[in-house]
């Protein structure tokens, strides 16, 4: 065998390695949500649709998973409208200290997460006053997801020509039309991908979250966190888990299979 063959079969078996250490314990999870055991033999002895009968009538899991929702659709909402307007106005326009904006607004993202929850925590009850709940958590997710649709939608303007947007500002359009018109349909992708990578982001967040919710309000992830160590609820939490993995999944696959339809298409 060559070395350049070597060199791809040792690529592919840490590829392969790799998987197996991050795909293996969420199958794990999938399974034991239907195993008939309360402590999980292996192998199991038999499946069983029990558990996700009970997860359903959890009125804990129910109440955490609509604030989950709740929390993701409108942190989405917020960063889609402010991450749009920053990667535009830096990318569209030329001053100084842009770069320095920049790295400000991506740096949310970059920062360990107890970091964020900690100084939003302070901000939060030191600086505004305000009482930790459902409004905070909204808050600080839109934080990281405003990054998230930036760039995306940075990419996506530096990919595109600013001609057309020229031209219809020749033909005396406002900006607001040339917006919708010209600028909103070409950034219409990068834009959906944007949102449904923020919503998987604020829906499986929890580190910033346990800062910022208080003790009113429990996420998805805070309630798996809560409840995993309770053996009654045990077999609960690994129905949650697995279907939150399918929730965080699948706007993740389509936001990857949008990119690469732009890719496709640029080409």
């Amino acid at each position: 065998m060559t070395i350049s063959g070597r060199l791809k079969a040792g690529l592919a078996a840490c590829t392969v390695l790799v998987l197996v250490i991050v795909y293996v314990p969420l199958a794990l999870v999938v399974l034991n949500s239907f195993n008939v055991s309360k402590s999980f033999a292996w192998p199991p002895s038999g499946l069983t649709l029990r558990w996700w009968n009970a997860a359903g009538h959890s009125t804990g899991a129910r109440h955490a998973l609509l604030v989950s929702v709740e929390v993701g659709l409108l942190a989405t909402a917020i960063a889609l409208v402010l991450g749009t307007m920053a990667a535009m106005a830096l990318q569209r326009a030329h001053f100084f200290g842009r770069n320095a904006v920049s790295l400000l607004i991506i740096l949310p993202i970059a920062l360990p997460g107890i970091v964020t929850g900690l100084a939003l925590n302070n901000a939060f009850t030191t600086i505004f006053g305000l009482s930790l709940g459902f409004f905070t958590i909204v808050v600080a997710h839109a934080t990281f997801c405003i990054v998230t649709v930036f760039n995306n939608v940075q990419a996506r303007l530096r990919r595109m020509s600013s001609s057309l947007e020229e031209a219809s500002a020749d033909l005396g359009a406002r900006p607001s039309t040339t917006f919708w018109l010209v600028t909103y349909p070409l950034l219409r992708s990068a834009l959906l991908a944007g949102g449904l990578l923020s919503f998987a982001l604020s829906f499986d967040e929890i580190i910033v979250t346990t800062f910022t919710a208080g003790g009113h309000e429990q996420t998805l992830p805070i309630w798996i966190f809560q409840n995993l160590f309770r053996p009654n609820q045990t077999p609960v939490v690994n129905v949650v888990a697995a279907t939150l993995i399918v929730l965080s999944a699948v706007p993740i696959w389509i936001a990857q299979r949008l990119s690469e339809t732009d890719v496709v298409g640029a080409g």
